[in-house]
């Protein structure tokens, strides 16, 4: 009894011992799993902040200079001074909008002293500036007192978001009015949009009242960060900022904090920025649900905004349960193997045995593998030897006008040679007989060529000479060349030019490069194809053809399996054989398009024997 009882002591304390190691286990892992998770995502949402206003700055720093350089014309000087003669604002309303086409501006307007708008890109359109009263802009009045102004606002005449650059036009150092470009936001935002859906964040950018004008979620856009308290609402009105836009509070928690003030000082943009830069885990309610987000954000103390990241946390949590089973898991899991390491002993002829058949099966295993490349090897052989076929279909035709041509004399003659018989005319007769044996044996030259083109290759390397092969593969192509009325420039080496691989397959090369630069000239006037050999340390070998070239966007997938373009036939294989066989013989085949039009191929092979005649 006493047994018993200790017994189950025993297992009572192994069992809160193996709980309490649990929990603390999985206490540890939840705590290095959350801190490291968020550290990375903030790391990451740094460089995105970085990136996205870098992008900003320059998407901005393209029109600041714009106004300034306007400022110098001085068709708006004049326009100002004489703002009654007709002529002069036309001219400068064209003016305008030839600028405004040219530097893809929003809209370029000019303002009197009054602000009162005399002279606009927009001069043609029903919604026009012309004569409107923008005094009331920050903009103007900053320009106004001789600086240069920059704003965001959403425009009261045409209701559409922009940001201005403004500048004072000024003559014998009085300030006539002012110059203002407008940029669009809306196609700026829209590819932020697109960096963020590609990053997997959010993103919104705040004014100095800490109103969301630019956001990646719609009901972001025109909702304030803090509250909007009576004095809040009284600006944002008087100042026509968001025109007729309702502004709406954003549901955040834990509470934005409000940091107007970091657009003071040099030193309080330094501090607001070193504090604003902190991640911070907020809480937002969308239209579905409330979301969590990692936020860091960065001031842009030019353009007086304040760009926010917001890194969704939920992909974080969702791994949470997932890595705390795992670590649960791998805790029980070393647990085991500690309390069952001495039972392992009694397994052991059983993992002897066990690893004999896995010896055995990997011996299997390997023999199958063997069997596999030895068939995969004999299916190259085939697919190259169907690439060959394939080209000779394709020059069927020319073949066989080549043959018949010969085998037509051959009737010729044959038939004259019997009339001379018939006449007793011997000498005539022989003279035929000599040149149909000529003739036959141009047909067992072409017959021979084409018959040693097909045939299966050894797969036996050996010292090969280009020269040589180039003119054979000529010779399979060379009538296409004439039915194509192709001329053929060819510069061979003269003296021995060897590398050491299969002459065979090589020459399948050459003629398959052939055949496509002829292709690629079919619809061409002005049928070149040039073929020359450079021999260094390496043998170059180059095929240019007049044709139209290789499109930008196909240069690096010609040489993939199966692409083929819509203008030719086959399954898109050819050069990509080619390029293993030129590959196999530690080579490499390059294409690239010449400056006067037409492809250029390079087969690169290292030489073997170079010998200058």
């Amino acid at each position: 009894m006493t047994f018993l009882t200790k017994s189950r002591q025993r297992k009572a304390l192994l069992s809160l011992f193996l709980c309490l190691g649990l929990a603390v286990s999985l206490s540890i892992s939840y705590w290095y799993l959350l801190t490291q998770g968020t550290a990375h995502i903030a790391a990451t949402s740094t460089k995105q902040l970085n990136e996205l206003v870098l992008f900003w700055r320059h998407a901005l720093d393209r029109y600041e200079t714009i106004p300034k350089v306007l400022s110098n014309n001085p068709l708006l000087a004049d326009a100002l001074k004489d703002n009654k003669n007709k002529a002069k604002i036309d001219k400068l309303n064209h003016y305008l909008q030839e600028i405004q086409q040219a530097t893809h501006a929003s809209d370029i307007y000019l303002i009197d002293a009054q602000g009162i708008t005399l002279a606009a890109s927009n001069w043609q359109l029903s919604d026009k500036f012309i004569n409107q009263d923008y005094s009331f802009r920050p903009y103007f009045i900053d320009a106004l007192k001789g600086e240069q102004g920059r704003y965001y606002a959403v425009g009261t005449a045409s209701d559409k978001r922009g940001y201005y650059f403004s500048y004072p036009v000024s003559s014998a150092n009085e300030v006539l009015g002012v110059i203002v470009v407008k940029m669009d936001i809306d196609a700026l935002e829209n590819q932020s949009l697109g960096i963020a859906n590609a990053s997997g964040f959010e993103f919104m950018i705040s004014d100095p009242d800490d109103v969301v004008f630019l956001a990646s979620i719609n009901s972001w856009r025109y909702a304030a960060l803090t509250p909007l308290t009576q004095n809040k609402r009284h600006k944002l009105n008087a100042s026509k900022r968001y025109a007729t836009r309702s502004i709406t509070e954003l549901s955040i928690k834990p509470a934005y904090v409000e940091d107007f003030y970091s657009f003071g000082s040099s030193e309080q943009v330094s501090n607001a920025m070193a504090m604003q830069t902190q991640p911070q885990v907020f809480t937002i309610n969308l239209v579905t649900s409330p979301k969590r987000y990692l936020k860091i954000s960065e001031t842009m103390p030019a353009a007086k905004w304040r760009v926010h990241i917001l890194a969704p946390m939920s992909p974080l949590y969702n791994t949470l349960p997932t890595a705390l089973l795992l670590a649960g898991t791998l805790y029980l899991l070393f647990v085991l193997a500690i309390i069952y390491s001495f039972e392992r002993r009694r397994y052991y002829s059983q993992m002897s045995n066990a690893k004999e058949q896995l010896e055995q099966r990997v011996k299997l295993r390997t023999a199958e593998l063997e069997h596999s490349n030895h068939k995969l090897k004999h299916t190259q052989e085939e697919l190259i030897q169907a690439a060959k076929l394939t080209v000779i279909g394709s020059l069927s035709a020319s073949i066989n006008h080549e043959l018949n041509q010969p085998l037509a004399a051959l009737r010729s003659y044959a038939q004259n040679t019997q009339a001379f018989m018939q006449r007793n005319m011997i000498d005539k007769a022989n003279e035929n007989i000599h040149i149909m044996i000529q003739l036959t044996d141009r047909l067992a030259d072409i017959i021979g060529q084409f018959k040693s083109f097909t045939r299966k290759s050894q797969g036996q390397d050996n010292a090969v000479e280009i020269a040589t092969t180039i003119t054979q593969a000529l010779v399979i192509v060379k009538p296409e060349i004439e039915k194509c009325h192709i001329t053929l420039r060819t510069h061979l080496p003269s003296g021995r030019c060897q590398i050491w691989g299969d002459g065979l397959r090589l020459q399948q090369v050459l003629v398959n490069l052939m055949t496509n630069a002829i292709a690629a000239m079919e619809h061409t006037q002005v049928k070149t194809l040039a073929i020359k050999v450079r021999c260094d340390n390496k043998i170059i070998i180059t095929i240019q053809d007049s044709g139209p070239g290789v499109m930008e966007s196909q240069l690096d997938k010609i040489f993939e399996p199966y692409f083929t373009t819509s203008e030719r036939q086959g399954l898109g294989l050819g050069l990509s054989i080619s390029e293993r066989i030129i590959g196999s013989m530690q080579g490499s085949i390059t294409v690239e398009n010449a400056s006067q039009g037409g492809a250029i191929f390079s087969i690169i092979l290292p030489a073997h024997l170079i010998e200058k005649a």
